[in-house]
């Protein structure tokens, strides 16, 4: 079975930096996006008052149509971004509600995409990633930062790691 991808966009903008870089990305591999914007997704209640917003539909549609998962975020104060830190933040849903949901997860994918107006980062800005792919089974795959300022170097980019 060939590898489907998803790129999952968390940005506040959704015609931003971040969504110019995923759209390049998009056309030049035949990428699905998801824009978290686009949803309703609220934070995470410990009381799972919320199960009724986007978030379960949303993964569970995710989960089923796509083998990898490439996560896109600009950089906010040196994390994810916010919307981008609330959808993970209700994996937390996957591990304690819809579990056999959360068991789908295991050898899935995950890739990241930065974003921010510096040519690197720190590489401790994946840890979140990396550790929360490795707790759900999935398999880090990698990733890779663009400058924000550079976005019209992005033809000759080749994500060989996707």
């Amino acid at each position: 079975m060939k590898n489907k991808k998803v790129i999952i966009l968390g940005s506040s903008r959704s015609k931003g930096n971040t969504a110019n870089v995923v759209s390049a990305i998009s056309e030049k591999y035949n990428i699905d996006i998801i824009d978290l914007n686009n949803y309703n997704i609220t934070y995470y209640d410990y009381e799972s008052k919320n199960l009724g917003d986007d978030f379960l539909p949303l993964i569970k549609s995710i989960i089923n149509k796509y083998d990898t998962l490439i996560f896109a975020t600009p950089v906010y104060w040196y994390n994810m971004s916010g919307i981008m830190k609330v959808f993970f933040d209700r994996f937390s849903d996957l591990i304690r509600v819809e579990k056999e949901t959360g068991r789908k997860l295991r050898g899935k994918n995950m890739f990241v995409i930065s974003n921010s107006h510096n040519d690197e980062i720190a590489k401790s800005f994946y840890i979140p990633f990396q550790k929360s792919a490795d707790y759900l089974g999935m398999n880090y795959t990698g990733e890779i930062h663009f400058n924000a300022d550079k976005i019209n170097e992005l033809k000759n980019i080749e994500l060989i790691q996707l």
